[in-house]
């Protein structure tokens, strides 16, 4: 037996399918092997009978090496592959692969809808029969929507996917799922039936109560049904005039923001079945010619997962309350009994405030369903056409005894394959990565969005920026945001160059070009190619990333800075008022520079890998002056920063804006400071927040950036966690310590946004990261925080999965490490500075690492206040003290002192009663006496 065995095989991007949307498919393979250090030779791919021969060790997006696929091809590809060693594996399992696609002029399906529907957004249902002739060999179904649909043929609903087609820039591009139904079509008569709701084609979008449709009032469907036979004809069936509509079926309304409501006594029995009499159905309308749709490269969405009820609860009003335990995206399966006419109605929340549902952060999100029972014994009903986010749910008119086996949460989101895992010997940060997961889930729906529950669910592209290299570890999200990406392209296109604020743009002309947001056309590309080794999306994305950078460089002008314009900032910094979550600490200007030289020199990498040598050439100079620009007008020569905040001196060390390695060491002299004086709480927004770990392991302050991650106290990334949160809050403090909700008119308790740090877990504090776009090198350099024991990352690279976990014993750190084949690994062990280079295989490594342990002195009136915070057992002796006289006043000490070594604990008491300074000052005397004795 071969020592090297292919494991798997996959054209283009997507595992959810076997269809792909190019007639020239990119492959990938991975290998395992038995063999230390394995690398590739040669690969050999066969197509039938015709087989390629690939030199070297590329088995990432390698190209199609056969004649492009015809539409509708159905073809099968095996691998082989030669090792450097000359050992020869067996040929892999074969990979079916569909032409998903169309000829470029075979589109010939109409928009179709209701003819006159009862009111806005109505549902409505479509049909048509036709006749499969003898010899059917294959039956394609091509659709797409302004909203959302499923298909049936026959009765049976074609396929497990949800909310198709998705969303997408619908006035710029439409995307078409490519189903095989060739088992559901029979010889002789058949009926195609379509279910259609307005989805996000209908929604209304706005803010203020200024919320209006921007894409129609009602829903529209285009299909077309693909026989082909053994005869070599083809016959194509289109959604025409020809078709019939009704808007009197079970659906009685149905919004993404509202929810659903379904009425079973108005069930049609056997619409989607030939035979069907339809003649008190109408001729449907036909709408404008749309833009003709192509192939979806994304993921489906599908029902993922079940989550049962954990508990049930009676709400002070006497409300049957459902809790499951997680915050998640989905919506209620129901299994009811009772009399014809009977209605169930269901309510969604995230949290519970005074024991209730806390609906207030849902805005205009109604987020109801409900069903109206047909009597007819025991139904099962789950919403087809709209999503909640929810942990709680409250059931109302349950008819006879309630049952909580009878509601089940059904979890729904893009059908992504996971590829990411971390652990820890810290609990509260286990449950943070848990939290992280979960919120990528309920907002990796169809498109990248904010949040999931309230009245808005868009594609911000801030969000997406700092989150994109978290999400890239966690999930395979290549295929889902090159999608994504095509969108904001045609957006930015039709606004001259500007990225909106949310792709797609259904904000309209609100805003202007904003730092950090529309540099997500530069830097999701970027991650993708690093993370994937995705050529393609660089050189698809590239006129993007010109002309956004083109268009902030204009902005800029002469002086090379991005200055005086409407910014987010660091949206939500934590010390923001709670109604003006862009006042933050670092000034505006200071984050949109450091962008501009980002953006900049990010295209001048995009363009050197695309052999772009002269525009290379050229952004690289000029980043090299915004740089100097920025050095000149922000940082001081001693690497003191204007906007003296967490998140200038993240940005400075993280960017590369600094003039030498002695000012970036400066710089992270003084964000150490700036974080212990903070109490080690955080102290950044959406901006600061991916970038103030790293920017403290980089310039040696792995200490401070332990006590930042582990802190509980508010702000923190686990004071949600102790708060029982489940997944990323919106803002630090969503939830209040007295359990109520934040004050602020926006606060979502599922946001990813600030669980970017997770991306620092699993390249700093697991040490795995790529050290060649794709993981082709992969970087193993392990960072054991001060009181872990143990920390490990696992990540199911392009080659195969790849992993590292170290775990401290005394003064000894064992490192384990995994390296998949063909691939190497450039090593930096804890405590030394020297890289090793290892090839594919199973290591292992021991260093001898003293742990730092302080033994903590005397402390009294005269202690610094920095040792004070530094000290975590008189820190907490002494805010115990004035809790006992006022909690609130507790709190303003903990949050309002600055912990600096130039002031001492008296200075910061003499607000207090003079009885509670007294109390404090006895017992850190106490403690002394006793740390004396010891």
């Amino acid at each position: 037996m071969s020592p090297a065995r292919v494991t798997s095989l996959r054209a283009e991007r997507r595992d959810d399918s076997i269809v792909v949307a190019t007639a020239t498919p990119r492959l990938s393979w991975k290998t395992a092997s038995t063999t230390p250090e394995w690398r590739q030779a040669s690969a050999e791919i066969a197509l039938g009978d015709a087989v390629a021969t690939v030199s070297g060790r590329d088995s990432v997006f390698v190209s199609w090496p056969f004649a492009p696929l015809a539409p509708r091809d159905r073809v099968e590809v095996r691998v082989r592959v030669t090792g450097e060693d000359g050992s020869v594996s067996d040929w892999s399992d074969p990979r079916p692969i569909v032409a998903g696609f169309l000829a470029d002029d075979e589109w010939c399906a109409s928009m179709i809808g209701a003819a006159a529907p009862g009111s806005p957004a109505m549902p409505v249902l479509v049909r048509a029969e036709f006749e499969a002739k003898p010899g059917l060999l294959a039956a394609t179904l091509y659709a797409t929507a302004h909203g959302v649909y499923q298909a049936e043929v026959n009765g049976t609903p074609v396929d497990d996917e949800i909310l198709k087609p998705g969303w997408t820039s619908y006035q710029w591009r439409l995307v078409h799922e490519s189903t095989d139904v060739t088992a559901l079509v029979t010889e002789g008569a058949n009926a195609l039936g379509i279910s259609l709701a307005g989805g996000w084609y209908t929604e209304r979008y706005g803010f203020d109560g200024n919320a209006n449709t921007f894409y129609g009032e009602q829903p529209a469907v285009a299909a077309q049904l693909v026989l082909e036979y053994a005869d070599g004809t083809v016959e194509t069936i289109t959604t025409d005039a020809s078709w019939r509509a009704t808007t009197d079926g079970p659906i009685m309304a149905s919004g993404i923001y509202e929810g659903e409501h379904h009425d079973a006594t108005r069930a049609i029995t056997g619409w989607s079945i030939a035979g069907f009499d339809d003649s008190a159905w109408t001729a449907v309308r036909v709408d404008a010619a749309a833009p003709v749709p192509e192939a979806s490269i994304a993921p489906a969405v599908r029902a993922i997962e079940e989550v049962a009820v954990r508990e049930v609860i009676t709400s002070p009003s006497g409300a049957t309350i459902l809790d499951f335990g997680q915050n998640l995206v989905g919506r209620l399966r129901i299994t009811v009994r009772g009399p014809r006419g009977h209605v169930v109605s269901l309510g969604h929340a995230e949290v519970l405030e005074h024991g209730e549902l806390g609906t207030r952060p849902l805005r205009r999100a109604t987020s109801r369903d409900s069903y109206t029972l047909a009597g007819t014994g025991e139904e099962v009903w789950e919403p087809q056409f709209t999503f909640h986010g929810f942990r709680y749910a409250q059931v109302e008119n349950w008819p006879g005894e309630f049952d909580p086996a009878d509601v089940v949460a059904v979890v729904i989101h893009s059908d992504l394959t996971r590829t990411g895992w971390f652990d820890s010997s810290h609990e509260l940060v286990n449950r943070l990565h848990d939290n992280v997961v979960w919120g990528m889930r309920g907002n990796f729906l169809s498109l990248p969005t904010d949040c999931p529950q309230r009245d808005e669910r868009l594609g911000w592209t801030g969000d997406i920026e700092v989150f994109t290299p978290t999400a890239s570890f966690l999930y395979d999200v290549d295929g889902f945001l090159a999608g994504w990406l095509r969108d904001l392209s045609l957006e930015q296109s039709a606004s001259d160059g500007k990225v909106p604020f949310v792709v797609p743009n259904v904000l309209g002309s609100f805003g202007g070009a904003a730092a950090a947001w529309g540099d997500a056309a530069t830097i999701v590309p970027s991650v993708l190619y690093e993370r994937f080794g995705d050529l393609d999306v660089l050189r698809t994305q590239y006129p993007s990333m010109v002309s956004w950078t083109d268009h902030i460089l204009a902005i800029g002008g002469d002086r090379h800075l991005w200055e005086d314009r409407f910014q987010f900032g660091d949206w939500l910094d934590p010390d923001a008022p709670a109604d003006a979550p862009w006042d933050a600490k670092t000034d505006t200007d200071i984050v949109a520079s450091a962008y501009l030289f980002r953006s900049t020199e990010l295209t001048a990498r995009a363009a050197e890998l695309l052999g772009e040598t002269d525009a290379a050439s050229r952004y690289r100079a000029i980043a090299e002056r915004v740089r100097a620009a920025f050095l000149r007008e922000f940082v001081t020569e001693s690497g003191r920063m204007l906007s003296d905040a967490q998140t200038a001196y993240g940005l400075g060390i993280m960017f590369g804006l600094a003039r030498d390695a002695a000012q970036e060491a400066a710089m992270g002299e003084r964000l150490a400071y700036l974080v212990r004086s903070a109490g080690y709480r955080i102290g950044t927004g959406f901006v600061g927040t991916p970038l103030i770990t790293d920017a403290l392991t980089r310039t040696g302050h792995l200490d401070a950036a332990a006590r930042l991650l582990t802190q509980t106290e508010t702000p923190s990334w686990l004071y949600p966690v102790t708060m029982g949160a489940t997944t990323v809050w919106e803002r630090w403090d969503s939830m209040l310590e007295d359990g109520t909700i934040n004050p602020g008119e926006m606060t979502s308790f599922n946001h990813y946004a600030l669980g970017a740090v997770a991306d620092w877990l699993h390249r700093s504090v697991a040490g795995l990261a790529p050290a060649e776009p794709g993981y082709r090198t992969i970087a193993i350099a392990p960072r054991p925080l001060p009181g872990f024991t143990h920390a490990s990352a696992r990540h199911e690279t392009p080659y195969g999965l790849a992993s590292v976990a170290w775990r401290r014993d005394g003064d000894t750190v064992t490192v384990d490490a995994t390296v998949p084949a063909n691939t190497t690994a450039e090593v930096s062990l804890p405590g030394s500075d020297h890289t090793l280079t290892v090839g594919s295989g199973e290591h292992s490594w021991t260093v001898t690492l003293p742990e730092t342990v302080t033994t903590p002195g005397e402390v009294g009136p005269t202690t610094s206040l920095a040792a004070i915070i530094d000290d975590t057992e008189a820190y907490r002796a002494i805010s115990d003290v004035i809790a006992e006289h006022s909690e609130s006043a507790a709190r303003r000490f903990r949050q309002k002192t600055r912990w600096t070594p130039g002031r001492v604990l008296a200075e910061s008491t003499f607000q207090l009663p003079q009885a509670t300074v007294g109390q404090i000052f006895a017992v850190l005397e106490e403690l002394s006496a006793n740390r004396r004795k010891a």
